[in-house]
């Protein structure tokens, strides 16, 4: 991956590929990266709040669009809600069964 060959002299570093970047990112950053192989603790990803986001853009995606802001914040409610109830280890259909039933606090024990 060698530098791209500059034809006019210009002040300054020389402009780097996006590949390149990413490869010299990966090499300052190796122990980092690479944490997860010694320490097990460590999840391979760590893109929890990208996996939060990514379902509502697949609604936007489905749906087109939210009808409205309300509609929008109580989706955006209930999804987090279950996300919370999944990372403590318990079924969706458990929280909202219990939620439903007054005993919203089921996913903070």
């Amino acid at each position: 991956n060698p530098l791209p060959e500059v034809t006019t002299k210009k002040r300054g570093r020389k402009k780097k590929t996006k590949v390149l970047n990413l490869i010299d990112r990966l090499v300052n950053y190796k122990a980092s990266v690479c944490l997860f192989i010694k320490n097990l603790c460590v999840p391979f990803d760590n893109n929890l709040a990208e996996r939060d986001l990514r379902m509502i853009k697949v609604k936007t995606k489905v749906s087109g669009c939210f009808r409205s802001e309300e509609g929008a914040q109580e989706y955006l409610t209930i999804m987090s809600y279950i996300g919370t109830a999944h990372k403590h280890g318990i079924n969706a259909f458990t929280a909202i069964r219990e939620a439903l039933l007054g005993n919203s606090d089921i996913i903070f024990n």
